[in-house]
């Protein structure tokens, strides 16, 4: 605990400092992009992950100072994570890092682990991966797809104030539980820091936005919780392989759902980026409170609403992850159920047919609209009983 708290003050003092940072230097640190996926109401500092990553560095140096074998580990952890945070550092301030440049740093990122730290996924409980897993080169090429595609579904989550860092802390938090019940002091202390790390950067950027992730804070969180999960299941036999699966399934299957839907039925690039995801469906057709306000603060507040929906939703898959942490068949089942509520859930909203206790709303018109009997705020348009293409 006592990491976790100096973890904490690390990085809410320098967030702090870049929050203030932003109000002399705006031009190296805010976000003034706009897009489809952009929903704040002013620039906002976008390079939130430093504090994160300095707070980290900080808590393995202490676990380095009470156990320097273990601590150890937790450095050179630290170490390998840094091509992928820096890659998402330099597109954060310069705007010039490709999504395919910063997912081959990552992929760098997820090789030096493989080989320093012998983090590699050696069983799945899945038909036909574990053959495949069980060669050296099968391990090594699913080991990087998977924190490659974590990282990069992180940084997709990472949409609304609080939704990516609180996803990610209640994993983190997850992680250390299984890690404390299996006796393994690396992962469980090293999550622990994260957790820390996470917290002291959620209260500068939950509920008032006033500093981002960027895509140097998501890749290098994604990284950082892939690995600890794949460094737990390395070490504990006794740990079912589907637990990490399990544990992230909410960013990865929005991934995954994203890239079908984009492809398949919009016939667009997989990497195009598009305000079709559930966390951007969710602000405009059921968060109708407030949707008339143009106001900071009337942005600010409905973007802030859309964060607990989704946690809720990614508790759905964490819960269960850790109450049935060794059991594969349960998971599966977990896993399962997930991908069906998901993709139920989906359809409604974008069919403008959510439950009715879904939707906040104020006002006879902001009602009509959630129903669907008038346009939604996202520019579609619906009459009573029809659908939605996404």
């Amino acid at each position: 605990m006592t990491l976790l708290l100096i973890a904490f003050c690390v990085a809410f003092m320098l967030t702090m400092g870049v929050v203030r940072l932003a109000r002399t230097h705006a031009h190296l640190v805010n976000d003034h992009d706009q897009g489809p996926q952009k929903f704040h109401a002013q620039p906002v500092p976008r390079v939130g992950g430093l504090g994160i990553v300095s707070a980290v560095a900080v808590g393995a140096l202490g676990l380095w100072w009470q156990d320097r074998g273990v601590g150890g580990t937790g450095l050179v952890l630290l170490g390998c994570a840094m091509p992928a945070f820096g890659a998402g550092l330099t597109e954060d301030v310069t705007k010039r890092v490709s999504p395919r440049q910063r997912l081959l740093f990552t992929a760098a990122s997820a090789m030096l682990a493989a080989w320093l730290l012998d983090a590699l996924i050696r069983r799945t409980d899945i038909p036909g991966l574990d053959w495949v897993v069980s060669f050296s080169v099968g391990a090594v090429l699913l080991t990087v797809l998977a924190v490659s595609g974590i990282a990069n579904a992180v940084n997709l989550i990472d949409g609304f104030n609080g939704l990516s860092s609180m996803c990610v802390l209640m994993m983190l938090a997850s992680l250390a539980f299984v890690g404390y019940a299996v006796d393994d002091h690396l992962v469980a202390v090293m999550a622990l820091v994260g957790v820390g790390a996470v917290l002291g950067f959620f209260v500068w950027n939950y509920p008032g936005g006033k500093v981002f992730l960027g895509d140097g804070g998501a890749y290098f969180l994604g990284f950082y919780l892939a690995e600890l999960a794949i460094l737990l299941l390395a070490r504990n036999p006794e740990v079912s392989p589907l637990f990490p699966l399990t544990l992230v399934i909410y960013p990865v299957f929005e991934t995954v759902f994203s890239m079908y839907r984009r492809k398949l039925l919009q016939g667009r690039p997989v990497g195009m980026p598009d305000g079709a995801h559930l966390h951007s469906l969710i602000y405009r057709r059921l968060l109708r409170y407030g949707a008339s306000g143009r106001s900071a603060r009337d942005l600010t507040r409905r973007n802030s609403m859309t964060a607990p929906y989704l946690w809720v939703l990614c508790m759905l898959s964490i819960v269960p992850a850790v109450v049935w942490w060794d059991s594969s068949f349960m998971l599966a089942g977990c896993i399962v159920l997930f991908g069906v509520s998901y993709v139920t859930l989906y359809w409604r909203i974008v069919r403008f047919r959510a439950p009715r206790w879904m939707v906040l709303r104020r006002g006879r018109r902001a009602a009509r609209a959630a129903t669907g009997i008038i346009a939604g705020h996202d520019g579609t348009h619906a009459n009573r009983g029809t659908g939605c293409r996404p």
